[in-house]
């Protein structure tokens, strides 16, 4: 009777700990049923081990069978659980793919341009270039928006360069792919040329190539090239053929920029936000970034953890790192620094870390507190990892045109910072008309997308 007690004492005593902890706030707002959910199922599950634990100390001595008896039910369940997680992973992984692979209603056609992958001329089949691909084929900025910002015509059309998982097999084909449309397109008679690493999907941020075009006055060529169909969070087993995808793409690039004459070379710039950021990263030698031709850099939003320790660790140069516009150096230094990163205090994919689950962060206990850091968040084993965790699920809520700085959400920060960081002149008072731009060119795409226009 005394172990009952004492066990459903210590379970009662973990539920309410955990409870208590769960209910702090986090880093985002979620739905009013999320917040029970998590804290029942947290508090279940400390009173559980609680009780486990202290049952079985209290029965080793007289039973000590159950020292290993009950390690081994529970690792039997852990691996029931891991089955049925991984069964329900390969009947769910078929259908994200597809439609990864269907383009919208609103693009059932190639574009009619010949600057981009998939319009007349293209080696590249549109209908091969999945959902994303497609969107960013037909969304370079007009010749109205550019003239809009910078108060003078565009002088060239925008080229856009994106090949997708299914437009070839293997990860040398694509390559030779997107190096052949890059040729045929011209890309490397532009100005600048922007090499952006995609998402897990394929998708390939339009604003920041956006703000590029719209600087240069469409003198300019961006390209990507996917490594998948699936969202990134289902993507983070492909990080390596990611990884080798983007090298490969960069030492095909930065070999033809260097057997031009110097005064014919593109200024190249590389980007890469959230997953596409990480593998970016993970593509190059930190160190070797001014050797292999690298203008600027620019990395938004990069996943937390030893990774990204690793890599800025061996930058040669001061990064600069931003959590918003009002943050960037006024006057820009010189020289131009190469190395940006835009990352959000308060962003739950910048904060997720697995030595969160023991380890107290320094962002909990630095004063004053980043932006949307909540002053009640503290830190405790376990459940601050699985809040931030949970946080990640909401760390975007993207509703066209409506630009909002927080979270995983960047599109409020892109116009001024991706302008900064690229080191692209802009005429004054074009910052506020950038912006404006910026956001209906989003709502156009999305009317576009849906079939609106």
């Amino acid at each position: 009777m005394a172990r009952r007690l004492i066990s459903a004492a210590a379970s009662v005593g973990a539920a309410g700990t955990t409870t208590w902890r769960a209910r702090r706030p986090s880093l985002m707002t979620w739905p009013s049923w999320v917040g029970p959910a998590v804290t029942g199922a947290l508090a279940g599950a400390a009173a559980a081990t609680a009780w486990f634990a202290t049952d079985t100390a209290m029965q080793a001595r007289t039973r000590p069978g159950l020292l290993v008896r009950r390690p081994l039910i529970a690792g039997a369940a852990a691996g029931g659980v891991l089955v049925l997680a991984t069964a329900a992973r390969s009947l769910l992984l078929p259908r994200l793919e597809q439609g990864g692979r269907d383009l919208d209603a609103g693009l059932p056609d190639p574009p009619g341009e010949p600057t981009v992958s998939g319009g007349p001329g293209s080696s590249v089949d549109y209908h091969r270039l999945g959902r994303e691909g497609a969107r960013y084929v037909h969304t370079p900025t007009p010749p109205h928006s550019i003239e809009e910002v910078m108060g003078q015509p565009a002088v060239a059309t925008p080229i856009r360069v994106f090949i997708g998982w299914d437009s070839a097999e293997s990860i040398d084909e694509r390559v030779d792919l997107a190096m052949k449309e890059l040729h045929r397109t011209g890309a490397f008679e532009r100005s600048t040329l922007l090499v952006q690493s995609p998402a897990g999907s394929g998708y390939a941020n339009p604003t920041p190539a956006q703000v590029v075009e719209i600087a240069t006055r469409g003198d300019c060529a961006s390209v990507a090239v996917g490594y998948g169909l699936l969202p990134s969070f289902l993507s983070l087993d492909r990080v390596e053929l990611a990884a080798h995808t983007q090298r490969m793409l960069l030492d095909r690039v930065f070999a033809e920029v260097a057997a031009r004459p110097a005064d014919a070379r593109p200024r190249v710039l590389l980007y890469g936000e959230s997953l596409g950021a990480r593998v970016q990263q993970r593509a190059i030698d930190p160190a070797a970034l001014e050797s292999l031709g690298v203008s600027s850099a620019l990395w938004v939003g990069t996943p937390g953890g030893v990774d990204s320790d690793r890599f800025r660790r061996g930058l040669t140069d001061e990064p600069v790192i931003v959590d918003r516009p009002e943050q960037l150096p006024r006057p820009l230094p010189r020289p131009h620094p190469p190395v940006w990163f835009l990352e959000h205090d308060g962003d739950p994919v910048v904060r997720l870390r697995r030595d969160l689950l023991h380890r107290r962060p320094r962002w909990l206990t630095d004063q004053p507190r980043g932006r949307n850091i909540p002053e009640a968040m503290s830190w405790w084993p376990v459940v601050t990892w699985v809040q931030v965790l949970i946080d990640t699920l909401f760390a975007t809520n993207i509703k066209p045109g409506e630009f909002d700085s927080r979270g995983h959400d960047y599109r409020a920060d892109l116009g001024a910072v991706v302008a900064a960081a690229y080191d692209l002149p802009l005429p004054e008072g074009a910052e506020e008309r950038l912006e404006e731009v910026l956001r209906r060119l989003e709502v156009e795409r999305a009317r576009r997308v849906e079939g609106g226009i």
